[in-house]
C-alpha cells in the first residue's frame, strides 16, 4: 500500500516550502515519491516552485481548475488512480489553502483508490505570525484544516518568537472551539515549533509517522465557507523595487478587499524572481524558472483597483 500524506494549511502558511524540505528528506531515505498539487486556481504557482525536486525519485502531478467542487473531486480521484499504478512509496498531496479536508478521506475510501492507498500523515502548516483579526469564514477554514492533523508544524517561528507562536496555537484552539470541534493543540505534543532550517532526521521521521486524528468540524460547504477568490494578473511589467512597494500598498488600500496573500513571478536579468507576500512579510528571491503572473488571494477583491495598483490590465 502507498502511504499518502495531506499537507494542509491556511493561505500563505508555507506548505510548499515545507514540502520541499520534507520531500528531500523522504528521497534521502530512498523512497520514491509523487507530489500532487491539488488546486482550484487556473495557474498553479506552487507547482513551479517544486520543479527542482523532479527526477528518478520524484514525480510532480497537478489538478487545476474545474467547473465545480464535484468536478474537482472527480479529477482528484482519477489522478490518484493513475498515480496508484506507478510504484510510489509515498504520495504527498498539497491542496489549495481553501480546501475541504473530508474530500481527501472520502477519496481514499472509494474503490478502486482504496486498493492502492492508505492514509499516512495529515500535517497542518500554521504561520506562527498569523494575524489575530480573521473573518468568521477564515476562522472556520483554519479550524477545519487542522482538526484531523497528526501534527501542526509552525512556520516562521524565528520571526514570531516563543510568545507569539504560543498565542497563535491558542488562536487555533479558539477557532476549533468556535467551529464546534473538541480538538485542542495548546500544551500538547502534536505541535512542532522549530526553525525549519534546524529540522533533524528525527523531526522528519516524527512527521512521517504522526498519522492523523479522527476529529472534524461540523460540516460547511466551500460555498458557505466564504467568498475566497483569486485574481490573476499577467505580464506585470514593473521593476522589482517598484513591485515590492505596489504590493505593500495593496494592504494599505482597504478598497482592494481583504487580501491574504500575493504570490507569483517576475522576470529578472538572469532568470526569475519569486514573489511571496502576506500582510507582514514580503520576499523576492531568485528562482530558475517562472511564469509572468501575479496572483492575489483574498475576500471581496476589487480586481480593477488591484490592477490599477499593479499597473496591469485585467485578463479578458
Amino acid at each position: 500500500m502507498i502511504k499518502i500524506d495531506l499537507i494542509t494549511g491556511f493561505l500563505g502558511a508555507g506548505k510548499t516550502t515545507f514540502i520541499q524540505k520534507y520531500a528531500r528528506w523522504l528521497m534521502d531515505q530512498g523512497q520514491k515519491i509523487g507530489i500532487l498539487e491539488n488546486d482550484y486556481g487556473a495557474v498553479n504557482v506552487d507547482m513551479m516552485l517544486l520543479q527542482g525536486l523532479e527526477g528518478p525519485q520524484c514525480d510532480l502531478e497537478m489538478i487545476s481548475g474545474g467547473c465545480c467542487a464535484d468536478c474537482h473531486k472527480r479529477r482528484f480521484r482519477t489522478k490518484l488512480i493513475a498515480m496508484g499504478m506507478l510504484g510510489y512509496d509515498r504520495v504527498l498531496v498539497e491542496p489549495s489553502g481553501i480546501y475541504d479536508v473530508d474530500e481527501f478521506f472520502d477519496a481514499l475510501c472509494e474503490s478502486p483508490v482504496d486498493r492502492w492507498y492508505e492514509p499516512g500523515s495529515v500535517i497542518t502548516i500554521l504561520d506562527a505570525c498569523l494575524e489575530e483579526d480573521l473573518s468568521g469564514e477564515a476562522e472556520y477554514l483554519l479550524a477545519s484544516e487542522a482538526a484531523s492533523a497528526g501534527c501542526v508544524v509552525l512556520s516562521r517561528t524565528q520571526e514570531a518568537g516563543a510568545g507569539r507562536a504560543a498565542a497563535t496555537v491558542a488562536h487555533l484552539d479558539r477557532a476549533l472551539e468556535a467551529a464546534g470541534c473538541s480538538r485542542r493543540f495548546s500544551g500538547g505534543e502534536d505541535v512542532l515549533a522549530k526553525n525549519w532550517d534546524d529540522l533533524t532526521d528525527r523531526d522528519f521521521a516524527r512527521l512521517a509517522a504522526c498519522g492523523w486524528k479522527q476529529a472534524s468540524c461540523p460540516k460547511r460547504t466551500l460555498e458557505t465557507a466564504g467568498g475566497f477568490e483569486s485574481a490573476y494578473f499577467l505580464h506585470v511589467d514593473l521593476p522589482a523595487p517598484t513591485l515590492r512597494q505596489r504590493v505593500k500598498d495593496l494592504w494599505s488600500d482597504a478598497a482592494c478587499g481583504r487580501i491574504f496573500r500575493v504570490k507569483g513571478f517576475l522576470p529578472a536579468e538572469d532568470g526569475w524572481l519569486e514573489l511571496n507576500a502576506t500582510p507582514d512579510s514580503l520576499t523576492l528571491r531568485p528562482i530558475p524558472q517562472g511564469q509572468e503572473v501575479i496572483i492575489v488571494i483574498g475576500e471581496g477583491l476589487d480586481r480593477q483597483r488591484i490592477a490599477d495598483h499593479l499597473g496591469a490590465e485585467l485578463p479578458a
